[in-house]
């Protein structure tokens, strides 16, 4: 693959999620950039269950690939094998950039993620979910973690009559190395909007109703109790999506299927190859690492193609997180000014994410009127 840019370098961005949409809108003016991704849509993920709860944001999380680059292409395409920096796709095209990014971060249950193809398809999902869900008067969410809690919020916040339950084999809530008054301060807020919470023990088997479809659902825990619903959620499943690299890449994977990467978000040992978000070891999978390292990865390109400038290297972050409970509950794990983290209530929650679910913040990035498209 060689530049049709007046020689810029070209760059090719296999992955249209936060990671892959801000290293590409951030060389866009440097390099021919071309971003890969099977679907038409960038999805803001983060919003996906205020979408569930109220279809209205529908119309605001979806946001067309061909609107984020001015001067590079978006290729609508499916990677099916990388080995090196060449690319095969699906059409059975392939290309070999100057320099390759992969960043086709993870799947999770719907409809948290959503692999539908065009917006059409994915609007009437979510919306068939929605009316699955409104028919429901239990719920069960399977898993205690950021998905759960943040769903069983939103459900407490458009369906305060709904009875919802979240189930997990964990001893408490949210996983992870969080401070133990943030995980505090959710349970009480839980506790007042009416979610039941049961931990510390596993169900004998998933209910054998699909996800996010109204049914009779009876299921038990393996102390012995049973657990009633009419419609459920999974709320657990990361994976990343790395089956495609092939060759001396897919052995730079570890056990979990990440790729490895140094502290420049190269992958180890292959030169001019480099991966960011949840594919990688870099950090924790969240949607705000995958930003962040899209960020830092741009500016380091930036310095390699331009000759100005210094590389920067990543740092894994700090445990920050924010956990709205719909749009005016929730609790925040945010860095304090001495560099300690420190627990933020609900107004703080709310301002940061839980009102407007950071959607201009990503929007701003396809201001259109795009560049081409192949």
């Amino acid at each position: 693959m060689t530049s049709n840019t007046g020689g810029r370098p070209s760059v090719v961005v296999v992955g249209g999620g936060y990671g892959g949409v801000n290293v590409a809108k951030g060389l866009d003016d440097v390099a021919d950039v071309t971003l890969v991704d099977a679907s038409e849509i960038f999805v803001h993920n983060v919003a996906a269950w205020r979408a569930l709860v109220e279809p209205v944001w529908l119309e605001r999380i979806f946001m067309p690939y061909d609107r984020l680059l001015k001067q590079g292409r978006f290729l609508r395409d499916r990677a099916v094998a990388v080995d090196g920096r060449r690319v095969t796709l699906e059409s059975g095209r392939e290309l070999e950039p100057d320099y390759l990014i992969l960043a086709t971060g993870s799947t999770y249950p719907f409809p948290a993620k959503t692999d539908a193809p065009n917006a059409e398809t994915a609007r009437a999902r979510h919306r068939a979910a929605h009316d699955e869900l409104r028919r429901a008067t239990r719920v069960l969410l399977v898993g205690a973690g950021p998905t759960g809690l943040e769903l069983a919020g939103e459900i407490k916040a458009f369906f305060p009559d709904k009875h919802v339950t979240i189930v997990d084999v964990g001893a408490d809530i949210l996983p992870g190395p969080f401070d133990q008054s943030l995980r505090d301060d959710l349970r009480r807020q839980l506790d007042e909007i009416g979610v039941e919470v049961k931990l510390g023990t596993a169900l004998t088997a998933l209910p054998d109703t699909v996800p996010a479809t109204f049914g009779e659902i009876t299921v038990a825990t393996e102390d012995g109790d049973k657990l009633t619903a009419d419609i459920w959620f999974r709320c657990f499943g990361l994976t990343p999506q790395s089956g495609y690299l092939k060759g001396s890449l897919a052995d730079t994977r570890d056990a979990n299927g990440y790729l490895r990467v140094d502290e420049h978000l190269q992958v180890i040992g292959h030169d001019r190859v480099y991966a960011l978000g949840d594919i990688t070891d870099a950090d924790r999978n969240t949607a705000g690492a995958a930003n962040y390292q899209g960020q830092l990865l741009a500016g380091n390109l930036r310095t390699l193609i331009t000759g100005e400038g210094e590389l920067g290297t990543w740092q894994p972050l700090p445990p920050i997180i924010v956990v709205p409970l719909g749009p005016e509950k929730g609790a925040a794990w945010l860095p304090g000014e001495d560099g300690v983290g420190k627990l933020a209530g609900a107004d703080v929650t709310s301002a940061v994410k839980g009102s407007a679910m950071l959607v201009d913040n990503y929007s701003a990035l396809f201001d259109g009127p795009g560049g081409t498209r192949s």
